[in-house]
């Protein structure tokens, strides 16, 4: 039985426990929103993962690190250094992106040294194998399509992005009402052309249940993707956006009924007034499920430092009802991110929902916060560095320059206004 079917049982599993544990909830909590479709674990029956997490409505808000090849960067020992960045630096999750010509053993080492789920977007090794063969895209078949399902399944992969929601209709939507930047998704371009060049509907959407099945066999969660997701402002919330919303609704609901746990992709680029609108929209026509954003991004403008315009509209749309927030690193529209790009784009993200868990009143969310302030208050420098969310960068930056008076920092030093009012509030006290 899959977790979700377990739930319906009332069974509280092991990996719910761990993750009721983690969240300082109980493990009835943790089974119900399992069992509603409103959180999810991504697990593999397959792989046991060392730090499970769950993912979904009154849980801390999670985070997500891109990591993977390309065919000019076809380095799997860098991308198992940006595994181990990432995981330090606290990254929820990792997915492997890779399109490198050995993409194969790049996920199998990801998969061997992860400590956390791993997530993988399965039509990148379809079109890989159909490049390689010297093929179109168009040539892909439904066969090739679900074999490679499920032989990324039986290597223990825990979540899948699946572009079911990329439909002839949407495409069609796309071409009639026009955009600036077209299709962004990697998985939403190579569908749209293998549908354009076939005449034929998208196999994820039009084989879903076997999809499904295949997920079921090895307790696998779907993550719907966003294939028509606006990649720059102009293009948010237009009709194809909707509409392969409405039709990943759809397509999480047969998920529910079939016991396959699922979480819904969000749009890229989305100007601040309407991230709270998409929020709200996805869960009112996704059922609740979980919903996992790339950012938003909320400007175009900011090559260089999409980690921060990603972290903006990340803290609104986590403090909005989003769950799960994919990292953007600095690199983001300029090419494969670093080992540093990965920890600054994990650690932005990470900053991000800390900030939306305080505002959502996550259980416990401001307990940091507190005793770092309290910390501060007494200049008490060790207490901060160790409790900071970079800890190494904030000792550096305390090493490089040193006080006149040795309690204090070198903003204020001698005018420090903690410690003129602690003197004071001393004197005051003393008879």
């Amino acid at each position: 039985m899959t977790q979700i079917e377990r739930a319906r049982k009332g069974k509280i599993t092991s990996k719910m426990k761990k993750v009721a544990s983690f969240e300082g909830l109980s493990g009835e909590f943790i089974a119900k929103g399992v069992s509603e479709g409103s959180i999810v674990i991504p697990s593999s029956r397959l792989r046991k993962t060392e730090k499970l997490c769950g993912i979904g409505e009154g849980l801390r808000t999670k985070v997500n690190a891109n990591i993977g090849t390309s065919p000019g960067h076809d380095n799997t020992g860098y991308e198992i250094k940006k595994l181990e960045i990432a995981t330090k630096a606290g990254a929820d999750t990792v997915m492997d992106l890779s399109t490198g010509r050995h993409m194969k053993r790049t996920r199998r080492a990801i998969l061997e040294r992860s400590r956390i789920p791993v997530g993988t977007v399965p039509i990148y090794e379809v079109a890989s194998m159909a490049f390689e063969k010297r093929t179109g895209l168009g040539d892909i078949t439904t066969g090739d399509i679900l074999d490679c399902l499920n032989g990324q399944a039986l290597e223990g992969v825990d979540f899948f992005t699946i572009h079911a929601g990329v439909t002839r209709n949407a495409v069609k939507i796309l071409f009639e009402e026009g955009r600036l930047m077209d299709i962004v998704s990697r998985g939403g371009a190579i569908l749209a052309n293998w549908m354009l060049t076939t005449g034929m509907e998208n196999p994820l959407y039009e084989h879903f249940d076997d999809v499904l099945e295949i997920s079921k066999r090895y307790d696998i969660t779907l993550s719907l993707g966003d294939g028509m997701r606006p990649g720059c402002i102009k293009d948010a919330g237009d009709g194809a956006q909707i509409e392969e919303l409405v039709t990943l609704g759809q397509l999480a609901k047969r998920a529910k009924a079939k016991g396959v746990q699922a979480m819904i992709e969000g749009p890229g680029h989305v100007p601040i007034n309407e991230i709270e609108t998409n929020v709200r929209m996805e869960k009112s026509l996704c059922d609740n499920a979980p919903f996992y954003v790339l950012g938003p991004l909320v400007t175009d403008i900011a090559s260089g430092y999409d980690h921060i315009t990603a972290a903006i509209g990340g803290a609104i749309a986590a403090a909005s009802g989003a769950d799960f927030l994919c990292y953007v690193t600095p690199s983001e529209h300029l090419r494969l991110p670093s080992a540093q790009d990965v920890k600054e784009g994990v650690i932005a993200s990470k900053i991000a929902a800390h900030a939306a868990d305080i505002a959502k009143h996550v259980k416990d969310a401001g307990k940091v916060d507190d005793m770092i302030s309290r910390a501060r208050k007494e200049r008490d420098w060790e207490t901060q560095l160790k409790l900071s969310i970079d800890p190494s960068k904030s000792r550096s930056l305390r090493k490089s320059s040193k006080p006149l008076v040795k309690d204090v920092c070198t903003m204020c030093d001698r005018y420090c206004a903690l410690k003129i009012f602690d003197e004071i509030t001393k004197k005051a006290k003393t008879p």
